[in-house]
Formats: structure tokens, sequence, C-alpha cells
């Protein structure tokens, strides 16, 4: 998989969040996008994902050689990020079920698995309403981790986890992310230090 950025820009009205940026993610890397609170990151990573679109320049995507359409691309992501919120409505177990009718699960898992995985047998049939913020995290990062899909893309991964949280996370990712392209959106080494390539965002600004 390789999602290439061709000298980008993203504004809105008048303000440049990011200009002039071109780079080459490939799989069985780890990027990790850094940068200060407000910097830009969530942006950059919501058109890596294509859920936004560039104000200029264009993002092109290939997997297997072959160009994907960036209408498609969801088909070959996951995604955790703060602003991306869980059906609170749903039960651990519900959430689980409908996550995966639309993408399968990575290779030695199934939904028991990943909610043992999740360290959350317990609450398989609670309301995720009623979770705390840290059990919410698991399960978005268990969502994104454990889809079978070449890229997995995070945002402030950590948030909401204390240091047993981070210990977790941190084995997640090593045990699923293997060969696969990964994105680190962080101000926190805790949360990049696995990955062997950096993107400064405030290098991209006017």
């Amino acid at each position: 998989m390789e999602i290439i950025l061709e000298d980008i820009g993203r504004r809105f009205n008048r303000d440049w969040v990011f200009q002039r940026l071109n780079y080459r993610f490939t799989a069985g890397s780890r990027y990790a996008i850094l940068g200060p609170n407000g910097s830009g990151k969530s942006t950059l990573l919501q058109v890596v994902s294509s859920a936004l679109t560039p104000s200029v320049g264009r993002v092109v995507y290939k997997h297997q050689g072959k160009a994907i359409d960036a209408d498609d691309i969801y088909q070959y992501l996951s995604i955790a990020a703060p602003y991306l919120e869980l059906i609170e409505e749903f039960t651990l177990a519900e959430q689980i079920q409908f996550h995966f009718t639309h993408k399968r699960f990575l290779n030695g898992f199934d939904a028991g698995s990943l909610i043992e995985r999740l360290g959350l047998t317990h609450a398989r049939d609670k309301q995720l309403r009623f979770f705390s913020s840290g059990m919410k995290q698991r399960v978005k990062l268990g969502l994104a981790c454990c889809a079978d899909v070449p890229v997995v893309l995070l945002d402030e991964p950590s948030s909401n986890l204390d240091e047993d949280g981070v210990a977790w996370y941190l084995q997640l990712v090593a045990q699923t992310c293997g060969d696969r392209l990964l994105l680190v959106c962080s101000n926190q080494e805790r949360e990049y230090g696995f990955c062997n390539h950096t993107l400064t965002i405030t290098d991209y600004k006017a």
C-alpha cells in the first residue's frame, strides 16, 4: 500500500493549515505526524483518510500497484480518533458486531478474542454510554487495530488512558500492526516511540 501526497495544502477560509506538502507513505513503515495541539495533525490525517479533500494538490492511493479511487479508500483503512464516536446505545458486543459487518477481523481475532484482548469481558453486554473514557478508548483502538486492512490511522491514541492503558496500547500495536502502513498523530513520544519515520506538520506552514 502507498499513499502519496502531491504538493497538497489545506485551508479553512483564508487560513492555511499546511501547504506544499509532498510525502510518500509506504506499507511496512510506521509514521509519526508531529506538532503541538492545534497545529493541523488531525486535519492532515483526515486528508490522508479522504474524509477531507486537499484545497490544492492531490492524494494518490495505490494498493498492490493498482490505483484506488479516493471514494473507495475507506475500505482499505481503519481509524481511531477523539472526534470519531462509538454508538453509545450499543453494548460492546453489538458495537463489535456492527463494526465487523463492514470490516473483516484481522487473522487470529474474532468477537470473543477481541473482547478478551480489550480486557472487557465483564462488560460484554454493557451499553457503551456507561463505559469510562478509558474503556471507550480501548474499544476504539481495538476496533481499528484488529480490522484486516492495510492502513491503520491513530490520532492521539493514548487519550484517556492511564499508565496501564498506555502499556496495553503499545502491546496492541506490536501485536497487530506488523507490516501494515501505520500513521500516528501525536505530540507525546510515548505514543509514537516505535515509529521509524516522522513528519512535522509545522514544517509546512506558510
